[in-house]
């Protein structure tokens, strides 16, 4: 795999260490025999297990960095969720992270952010790409967990899935492999200072992404071309903010002009096998459906 940097001693600071990928990562690092400092604005919602730390940590709170800092040497970083400005919110901890030392920074950002220097995420990878600091960017398309997460309760509820993403094509990534092309760029040096895209294996329309999970959880799911205004009503009525409903109806603009249908090797060459399909990750997940 390349130089390790796990022999050092020194802990890996995983945020957002509760969300949907942070608490992937936590367990497979410390299945791999990782020290891990876990970061959450709650630490008693961290999982006491074996190998982690759980501490108080909050973007919005800067006398949370220090403590989450000490004897750290990688530090994962993602925006939390429902956040639209997350230049201002991440840039105030990526300045106190790398000062007075080389830790290495791998963050998780979206696909499609390298296109537009304006954009809040690219900002930060910017910073963090001129920072000199060893780095590694993860640039994850759309996961495959929104399904049994953002995409429930119309599934459950109706047997719908109302998306605004056209006849568009999606290559949906499973979390498991982005958790695990992380623990890849924190425990080598093999991929510093590059950027990979993280994909599925396949593109597909929502339309194939409905009859996959009607077929593993034995219910009909259609999938519901939602216009716009609607998208943003069922979202907000979900629990979104409506300024990040919007924003999500903006993405799938993009999602609709193909910016989701793009096929990378980039977990492959991270974890060196194939990602995981959508239909292997809805048949682990087939009783998130049952009403």
């Amino acid at each position: 795999m390349g130089t390790s940097n796990g022999s050092s001693g020194k802990k890996i600071l995983v945020l957002a260490s509760t969300g949907t990928v942070g608490k992937l990562l936590v367990e497979q690092l410390t299945s791999a025999g990782e020290q891990v400092r876990a970061g959450s604005r709650d630490p008693a919602k961290v999982a006491h297990v074996r190998g982690v730390e759980p501490v108080r940590f909050d973007y919005r709170d800067p006398n949370t960095f220090a403590g989450a800092l000490e004897a750290v040497d990688r530090v994962f970083l993602l925006s939390p969720s429902g956040e639209l400005a997350q230049d201002d919110l991440l840039l105030p901890f990526l300045k106190a992270a790398l000062s007075g030392g080389q830790r290495k920074i791998v963050l998780l950002t979206a696909s499609g952010v390298e296109y537009d220097d304006s954009i809040p995420l690219r900002k930060v990878e910017l910073f963090v790409e001129r920072s000199g600091a060893p780095y590694v960017i993860l640039r994850p398309t759309w996961f495959s967990d929104n399904f049994h997460t953002f995409w429930r309760a119309p599934i459950v509820q109706a047997g719908v899935l109302p998306i605004p993403a056209g006849e568009s094509r999606t290559a949906f990534i499973d979390a498991r492999d982005i958790a695990a092309s992380a623990v890849a760029a924190l425990r080598s040096d093999r991929f510093d200072k590059q950027a990979f895209t993280l994909t599925g294996p396949e593109a597909l329309t929502y339309a194939e992404a409905a009859a996959i999970l009607s077929k593993v959880s034995g219910r009909a799911i259609q999938y519901v071309n939602a216009d716009d205004a609607s998208f943003i009503q069922g979202a907000t009525r979900a629990g979104l903010s409506e300024g990040y409903a919007h924003y999500l109806t903006a993405l799938f603009g993009f999602v609709r002009q193909g910016a989701a249908s793009q096929v990378s090797p980039g977990v492959t060459t991270l974890i060196g096998r194939a990602p995981r399909s959508l239909a292997q990750y809805a048949q682990d997940h087939k009783d998130a459906w049952k009403a």
